[in-house]
């Protein structure tokens, strides 16, 4: 089982679809990791050997900031933002779009579900 950063990648994907399993990892970061370890992409993950595994979670914890690490910077960004009152931070503290999408309608994923109006039906 190959487990790097604190994920179990899936056992039957390729390497390369294997590693965007970690939060912070896409498909253009996988390709470059691998490069660097020396990894051959197209080799299934239960295919790979403790000497890859090893070289793969090397290269990601010298290069990247991936899983808790990427998490906890990203949030620490936005509670900043909140702190010193821009506006993006005030978008985020009421729960609306931050980046500058309309919300007469739509909108519905940061504004929460429509309450329905109650009344008795004529």
């Amino acid at each position: 089982m190959a487990r790097i950063a604190g994920v179990d990648l899936p056992m039957a994907k390729r390497v390369d679809r294997g590693l965007t399993y970690i939060f912070g990892i896409g498909p253009w970061n996988a390709r470059a990791i691998l490069k660097k370890a020396g990894v051959d992409g197209s080799v299934r993950v239960k295919d790979l050997n403790e000497d890859e595994v090893i070289k793969l979670r090397d290269v990601i914890e010298k290069n990247l900031r991936v899983e808790g690490d990427l998490r906890k910077e990203i949030t620490l960004g936005i509670k900043r933002l909140m702190d010193i009152g821009s506006y993006r931070g005030i978008r985020h503290r009421r729960g609306l779009p931050v980046r500058g999408q309309r919300t007469k309608t739509n909108a519905r994923t940061r504004k929460g579900k429509r309450a329905a109006i109650g009344g008795r039906k004529k």
